[in-house]
Formats: C-alpha cells, structure tokens, sequence
C-alpha cells in the first residue's frame, strides 16, 4: 500500500497540515494495526509533527527556522541560492512514521503530521506507505 499525494504550496516556507490525508489512506486501505511511513522525496521540505491546535505554533517554528538559518547568508556557497532551504529540511527530515491502533493514528492530543515547505511556492510530491501487523 503506497499513495502518491501532490500538494501545491502557497509561500516559500509553510507548514501544511496533512493529518486529514494520513487519516483517508488509513481508513481507504482499511488498516487496523502497523504503522504509516509519511515520506517527502525533497531536498527542501519535510514532514514533522507537531501542535495543531494553535496556529501561532507554525509561525514560532517558521520564524525561528528563518533565525537560524537565514534566506541570504555571505558564506553560503550554493549555487541555486537556496541554502537555507536545504539547511531547514535536513533540520526537520523526510519522514514520519506514525504508529497505527485500532485504525486510527496514535497521536497526542494536540498533535498532526505537517507537510513543510521551504522553497516555495511548488508543486511536491508526498509518499504515505502503510504496513500491517502480521
């Protein structure tokens, strides 16, 4: 079970919210128990997990991503000039792997599975592989 989703981002750096999606492929491919590898195959984006409760959690963790590593820096020396991009998604990683109960993701309260962009807008390309329990 492998699903291919293309997401169109907005800005240069955002987080998009795809727990909704995760949630369809569990319940589309009628899982019970396993897990769900959520995967990005970018040099310049990830996947995480974090509050979804608060919108300002997104703005705190873009803002302070952009701190560290900054858009325009004198001693970057990649050639396509997006530096900081490919700084902030290793930062962040390419996947995921949510543990799967009872047909429902197991995530804490206030959690979800964010889709980060950091060098847009684009159009991307997002994996959610599902493996069963035995």
């Amino acid at each position: 079970m492998l699903k291919k989703l293309t997401i169109d981002t907005n800005k240069r750096d955002e987080m998009i919210d795809v727990t909704r999606e995760v949630k369809a492929f569990i319940k589309e491919e009628g899982m019970k128990h396993g897990i769900a590898v959520v995967y990005c195959p970018h040099t310049t984006a990830g996947i995480t997990v974090n509050e979804n409760a608060d919108p300002d959690v997104k703005h705190d963790m873009l803002m302070k991503l952009d701190e560290v590593y900054p858009w325009e820096h004198p001693k970057y020396k990649h050639a396509e000039g997006n530096s900081a991009s490919h700084l902030k998604a290793s930062t962040v990683g390419t996947q995921q792997t949510i543990i799967i109960e009872k047909g429902k993701p197991v995530l804490g309260t206030w959690q979800g599975i964010y889709f980060c962009e950091f060098d847009g807008p684009r159009r991307r390309t997002m994996y959610i592989k599902g493996v069963n329990d035995a």
